[in-house]
């Protein structure tokens, strides 16, 4: 089994590679990235089954040349926006499965309407397999299964909570921070009152969550709010949610957003501004963990034995303590191990609430990398 691993020498994909080198039933992993030099440094850690390769994803041609050597391509570059949805073209024009960590709503919306041709090129492409989308969706997913009708859906999490990357191939802005930016700016689709919607982004919404009580969130803009109605079209409610910081952060935010419109900052300047908050508030410790929302979750609102039920799910133990790599690569991984296994063996575009990925079997794969403290964490309320 080859992988090609584009960006494989970045802030995420370094993390994937080392991860995917511990399949065993993978004997060859190419880290491509552009800049040669730090994807022929990080392979030299590894043993022969790892080689560097120098590619330029804007480059098509070269791009096929290279997936068709492979049987997999994880795709871990970005901003996605601006590049995913070629990198899928090429996976489908050269037969070969993929994965991604795409964290941006407007080409996971085009990549979802290459299914057909996916499933024509017989390929499985799962995409959105990171922390948020990606554990967010799953953790839903199982919020869901817990009702006999689902009306809501939010996934969650605490932009304190990550640990930046301290090394990476970019030299330049943080792909991670350009994205952050860009979902922050203008408007952003969600579900509401049964029909897509566009919201200005960071919004307040306030919601109960079970065991923890009626807490306020900021609508961001990911993919998860347009994929659960994909599928569950019974939803009524699907928002993609961020919290983390005081209210003066939040503030800072909208600030940096308003400076950006009127063009006294650029957005390149604005994700510069967005690394350092980032920093800054990783930094500072929460002073009661139990008064805010989990980390990451998965929140669904709806109806059991004809009551109003809310669900939220979580994860417990050694993930709090990862970083923004690790958070968002291990999923990655654990869905390429889950591939090679035949535990996912549907062709099509799919992301990870799909039917096709099993909720339970995901997180045994995923707990035999996370650590043993690892733990899923379901709370529910009801009301009559």
């Amino acid at each position: 089994m080859k992988i090609l691993a584009l960006g494989g020498s970045g802030g995420m994909g370094r993390y994937a590679v080392k991860y995917l080198h511990n399949i065993k039933q993978i004997n060859k992993i190419y880290v491509a990235d552009l800049n040669f030099l730090s994807a022929k440094k990080f392979a030299s850690h590894f043993d022969s089954r790892v080689e560097s390769l120098k590619l330029d994803i804007r480059n098509f041609q070269s791009l096929k040349i290279e997936m068709s050597k492979v049987d997999i391509v994880v795709n871990t570059t970005g901003p996605f926006f601006l590049f995913v949805e070629s990198i899928l073209r090429a996976a489908i024009q050269t037969n070969t499965h993929y994965f991604d960590i795409c964290d941006d709503w407007e080409p996971t919306e085009a990549m979802l309407k290459m299914n057909n041709e996916a499933k024509k090129a017989n390929i499985t492409a799962i995409i959105g397999l990171g922390a948020s989308p990606g554990l967010t969706n799953i953790l839903a997913r199982i919020a869901i299964s817990e009702l006999d009708e689902v009306k809501k859906v939010y996934t969650g999490w605490d932009m304190s909570a990550a640990k930046p990357e301290s090394e990476s191939s970019q030299s330049e802005i943080s792909a991670a921070m350009v994205h952050g930016i860009e979902q922050m700016i203008g408007e952003v689709k969600v579900f509401k009152n049964g029909n897509f919607e566009m919201v200005k982004p960071l919004k307040k919404i306030k919601f109960d969550y079970p065991d923890i009580g009626k807490r306020k969130a900021y609508i961001f803009g990911h993919p998860e709010a347009l994929t659960f109605p994909y599928y569950f079209k019974d939803i009524k409610e699907s928002y993609n949610l961020m919290h983390g910081g005081e209210n003066s952060f939040i503030g800072i935010l909208k600030i940096i957003r308003f400076l950006i419109k009127i063009k006294i900052i650029t957005k390149n300047f604005g994700a510069k501004i967005l690394t350092w908050l980032e920093k800054l508030n990783n930094s500072e410790k929460k002073k009661d963990k139990n008064a805010v929302l989990p980390g990451i979750y998965g929140y669904a609102q709806g109806l059991k034995e004809k009551r109003v039920t809310s669900i939220g799910v979580t994860i417990d133990g050694d993930i709090n303590s990862f970083s923004m790599g690790e958070a968002t690569s291990l999923p990655l991984a654990t869905g390429v191990k889950m591939f090679i296994d035949g535990k996912i063996n549907q062709f099509g575009v799919h992301t990870p609430e799909s039917p096709i990925i099993d909720p339970k079997l995901f997180f045994n794969y995923f707990k035999k990398e996370a650590g043993d403290n690892f733990v899923i964490n379901t709370v529910i309320t009801r009301k009559s």
